[in-house]
């Protein structure tokens, strides 16, 4: 898998940040499928379906949590979404964040412009930490994202996954939302 180029040899791209609608889907589904056959950003091996993508984003506006698109010449470019971290509900304040760009936009600014609207959202929850599982080291730009947005590494779970023939480590990052999130 070839490497995206860096910020500095593509011009940041501005993109407009909005919710999620149904007619996005086949986008942010062709969007993850990519992601799915092709990286290690998610664990997932067989790319869900158009419904399947609905349904899951049904779930997450249940829980009263956004799922955003970043959209830029006509089209949906990329997304992101929080999630419960656990289900356990010991865990109801803590959030995992998942964002996924099309590969044409990478190294643009989209990544962190979705992961800042994210962030604002769910800082007006009642949500108090954020974590983000990165997978193989953040190889492909996600640890250094989530360090601009203020993520402190916090661990690595090593070989967990196993993907295209190779074991996988995931890196843990966290951060806190809100003014209370330190407090106890």
């Amino acid at each position: 898998m070839s490497q995206p180029a860096t910020n500095a040899s593509r011009p940041t791209l501005s993109a407009a940040i909005r919710d999620a609608t149904d007619a996005d889907f086949p986008a942010i589904q062709a969007i993850y499928a990519h992601h799915v056959l092709t990286g290690v950003s998610s664990f997932e091996e067989t790319p869900p379906s158009i419904d399947d993508m609905r349904s899951r984003h049904a779930t997450i506006l249940a829980l009263g949590l956004p799922f955003l698109v970043a959209e830029a010449e006509g089209r949906v470019i990329g997304f992101c979404y929080a999630n419960l971290y656990r289900p356990r509900v010991a865990y109801r304040h803590t959030l995992e964040d998942s964002i996924y760009i099309d590969d044409a936009f990478r190294g643009r600014g989209i990544g962190s412009t979705l992961l800042k609207a994210l962030i604002a959202r769910c800082e007006r929850g009642p949500w108090r930490q954020m974590i983000a599982v990165i997978a193989d080291g953040g190889t492909g730009g996600s640890m250094a994202l989530h360090q601009r947005a203020g993520f402190e590494l916090v661990g690595t779970l090593q070989r967990v996954g196993f993907k295209h023939g190779r074991w996988l480590d995931t890196t843990l990052m966290q951060r806190g939302l809100g003014k209370d999130a330190k407090t106890s």
